[in-house]
């Protein structure tokens, strides 16, 4: 990557995985309010439901973590908390119109696994008695590889998850000694074999920007990973938030590489697994060539939430449970209250625990639409998001922030191929999307806000 266009683009950006981001979320959004919004997404698309979970419990934390993560609870706390999990879901249950079906459940943390697993059964149990299923639902959870023996696994595929994403990370003991992270209890072909038996898909995550890493100890984590031959790969870049997560200072300490070196990681990355037959998704995810995901890329057809990158098929308006849940409904985000015991009172006292959120008006329902649509398919046909949202095409780009001397600077640094009818993203310029679509963003306006940076 030229260093002339680091240094002109790793400035700090959103990273887009709603919008507007959760930093525009506020305090005025009521648990009415979110009572509102849920039955208002049952008029609205998609219809399909997505329900995620969270689990905010760790063995212990990484000191990169950026996500809504506590230490180990006491085992009564964990069952009060399960408990207040399942009151806020029968709460919810009676909004929502049982003719829709779930296309999608997923878990994420801190760390799902970490807690005993017949209460993760418990909640799918709960959630799969009250409403049909699409064909083919995804039904997922993000998994700590560190804790987890081959019961543990069985445990989970007998909970109905058909897929698991496993939070490597890397391969390399410094690095993860650097990080406070535990390696995989077993040996990862051991987990493989035991998922592929029960069609289990398998997804790898890594970060990269990490302390200790270098541009070939990264390839040779990657190098593990493809010859696994897991159904997708994905690489974070490592996001150093210390005004979000104050442990990162640590990995300060430790130096961090710089940005050319996590460019270099990135083009590594894929131009390995691109040798191994992977094609990339977005900003961090590779897939194999019959992989959902690069069908729906293929065909414009892709989508993302908070969990993830997903097809129009599994798409569903997202209802959130759990501490710091994220609900993103067609209108309106909500998000519920980071204190524990607060969510465990609030739900024994039959209430909702919403402590923020954020309406859309018709003009950020657009733009949303179009930054969605360019960070998940890399281009951008101004005729077929007209045709799909059912709004103008001069509308919409009066409803963004639409400059064309924006979009021929980026052309003339090959960020982009432009033209009136269409904007596509370069192999050169997946990197910095994020930057593109900022640039479409009327938020983005004398924003003082704190993001990370794309390299």
């Amino acid at each position: 990557m030229n260093e002339d266009l680091i240094s002109k683009y790793n400035v700090p950006t959103p990273r887009y995985t709603s919008y507007p981001p959760a930093n525009y979320f506020h305090d005025k959004f009521t648990n009415e309010d979110y009572e509102k919004a849920v039955i208002a997404s049952n008029e609205t698309t998609p219809q399909n439901i997505s329900f995620y979970i969270h689990i905010p419990f760790c063995r212990h934390l990484c000191h990169y973590c950026g996500c809504n993560s506590y230490p180990m609870a006491k085992p009564e706390i964990i069952e009060a908390y399960v408990d207040a999990v399942k009151k806020e879901i029968r709460k919810v249950i009676p909004l929502i119109n049982k003719s829709r079906k779930i296309s999608q459940i997923h878990y994420g943390g801190g760390s799902p696994s970490s807690i005993p697993l017949h209460y993760i059964q418990e909640i799918n149990e709960l959630l799969l008695s009250n409403f049909e299923c699409i064909d083919s639902p995804e039904i997922a959870i993000e998994c700590h590889p560190g804790y987890l023996d081959e019961n543990n696994w069985m445990q989970l595929i007998n909970a109905g998850f058909n897929r698991c994403s496993i939070g490597v990370q890397d391969f390399n003991s410094k690095v993860l000694k650097g990080v406070n992270r535990r390696p995989s209890l077993l040996e990862m072909e051991t987990i493989f074999g035991l998922l592929r038996a029960f069609n289990v898909s398998i997804n790898m995550d890594f970060i990269y920007g990490l302390p200790y890493q270098s541009v070939q100890s990264f390839e040779e984590t990657l190098q593990k990973a493809a010859a696994l031959k897991p159904d997708r790969l994905v690489t974070f870049s490592y996001a150093h938030v210390p005004w979000v997560n104050k442990a990162m200072m640590i990995l300060e300490k430790n130096g961090l590489p710089s940005p050319q070196e996590k460019s270099a990681m990135y083009d590594a990355a894929k131009r390995i697994l691109a040798a191994k037959g992977y094609q990339p998704i977005g900003l961090d995810h590779f897939v194999l060539p019959d992989d959902d995901l690069n069908i729906a890329l293929q065909s414009g057809q892709l989508h993302r939430n908070f969990q993830g990158y997903c097809t129009r098929k599994t798409t569903g308006q997202v209802y959130a449970f759990g501490v710091t849940g994220i609900s993103q409904l067609s209108m309106a985000y909500s998000q519920n209250t980071k204190s524990i015991p607060e969510y465990i009172q609030k739900m024994n006292d039959g209430e909702f625990a919403i402590i923020k959120g954020y309406t859309l008006n018709n003009e950020e329902q657009i733009a949303k639409e179009v930054i969605t649509t360019l960070m998940c398919n890399d281009r951008l046909s101004w005729k077929e998001l007209s045709a799909h949202i059912g709004v103008g095409e001069s509308d919409i780009k009066n409803a963004i922030s639409y400059d064309e001397n924006k979009l021929a600077d980026f052309e003339k640094d090959g960020i982009i191929n432009y033209s009136p009818e269409e904007i596509k993203i370069t192999q050169e310029g997946a990197i910095f999307v994020r930057n593109v679509a900022a640039a479409f963003d009327p938020l983005m306006k004398d924003n003082t806000k704190m993001y990370s940076k794309p390299v």
